[in-house]
């Protein structure tokens, strides 16, 4: 009996060391394949076997760091905790309008370029540095200008000879003429009224905003002498804005000037401002089959060049076509992807090019057919992860 149990141990431990060099041999083949486990959902737990993520207990999968794969594989388990949802592409009607991606731009109209008029010297620059708000009349420079003194001479000089003559209506001519001088010179009619009241010259003279606006660009300092058509300053209004949209142009069919639309803050897609159509660009744009439409908005005090916002448009009724919520689509530059379930658990990154939108949809016009089965929750999960195991864009190798 004791001889039995000894051989029986004896083989169990055979049987143990054949095992466990059957492992390290896989292990070391896998090591060789370049094969590394990692969290589905803490992509910074990396190791070299199999086992579970000591952060969350998810189990680990394999991945090849750099491989050309661009497929990611999650357990039901892994898809439930990062909340990655799939639907079957169909085909249905988007809804009754088409949002486009619009930017608001500056209206030239309200951008006032401030000259010197007159060769002289800056006296007084009453505003210093870009970013000061202006209102019209404000006072912006005071100028002395040995040509200003002498057209004021010349207008008081008119104005006495037509007093004193009984026949001085050339000089009221005369007169008349040299005070339109001073108007088309920079001066207000207020002040040219106080020359005459006072008969006095004034050689440093007070030159007022014609407009309204944000001190852009400072091109002067105080003190410095200045010619005739020197530019000083840059004053940009934002009380209306432009409002620009590339349009493809079977859509902008149904638009001419004057249509009135609606504009959408891009950052809540709630405030609504209604927009004129003002201009539709007549040709195509380099490159592209779209149409720039334009028109312009009151600015309701927190818009600025740039932003972004969105336009819409009326769509053609009872349209069908392959539709997806909005937030199933990536974009990314000038880039959109979804990401498709090709297998149970394997999910891939498919570029697409997308058409129409609604509020909460989108056409997709290249890249997916119907049935195909498509993530349309924690798709920017399985992006940001490949990016981390992979390190690069999920469509870098496609």
């Amino acid at each position: 009996m004791e001889r039995n149990r000894l051989l029986t141990k004896l083989l169990t431990l055979c049987i143990l060391l054949l095992l466990a060099a059957c492992g390290a041999e896989e292990r070391h083949e896998h090591s060789h394949e370049g094969v590394t486990y990692t969290c589905p959902m803490h992509p910074q737990v990396v190791q070299d076997e199999m086992g579970t993520c000591p952060v969350c207990g998810m189990d680990l999968v394999p991945f090849k760091k750099g491989g050309k794969d661009q497929s990611l594989q999650l357990s039901e388990n892994q898809q439930q905790l990062a909340n990655v949802t799939t639907i079957a592409v169909g085909s249905g009607a988007i809804g009754n309008q088409t949002y486009l991606n619009a930017r608001l731009a500056l209206d030239p109209a309200h951008t006032h370029l401030i000259s010197s008029r007159l060769a002289g010297r800056l006296e007084v620059l009453n505003v210093k540095e870009t970013g000061v708000d202006v209102r019209k009349g404000q006072a912006l420079y005071q100028l002395y200008s040995e040509d200003l003194l002498t057209l004021q001479q010349e207008y008081l000089l008119m104005e006495e000879q037509a007093r004193k003559l009984r026949d001085g209506k050339r000089f009221e001519e005369l007169a008349a003429a040299a005070r339109q001088k001073l108007l088309l010179l920079g001066q207000t009619p207020a002040q040219v009224d106080q020359l005459k009241r006072s008969g006095k010259t004034a050689p440093y003279v007070t030159f007022v905003s014609p407009g309204a606006g944000t001190v852009a660009e400072l091109m002067v300092t105080e003190g410095q002498y200045v010619d005739e058509g020197t530019l000083l300053m840059r004053l940009e209004g934002f009380d209306r804005l432009w409002v620009e949209a590339d349009v493809y142009a079977q859509e902008a069919a149904g638009i001419q000037a004057g249509t009135m639309l609606h504009v959408f803050l891009a950052e809540s897609g709630q405030d609504m401002i209604p927009m004129k159509v003002d201009f539709i660009s007549p040709a195509l744009g380099g490159g592209s089959q779209t149409l720039q439409i334009r028109g312009s908005i009151q600015n309701p005090g927190n818009l600025r060049p740039g932003m972004p916002v969105r336009v819409s448009l009326p769509a053609k009724a009872g349209s069908e076509q392959l539709s997806l919520p909005v937030d199933a689509v990536i974009r990314e530059g000038n880039s959109q992807h979804v990401w498709i379930e090709v297998k149970e658990g394997v999910f891939e990154p498919r570029s697409v090019v997308t058409g129409d939108e609604s509020a909460n949809r989108v056409a997709v016009l290249e890249g997916l057919s119907e049935g195909e089965r498509v993530v349309v929750t924690g798709a920017y999960l399985l992006y940001s992860e490949l990016i981390l195991k992979k390190g690069a864009h999920p469509l870098a190798k496609q």
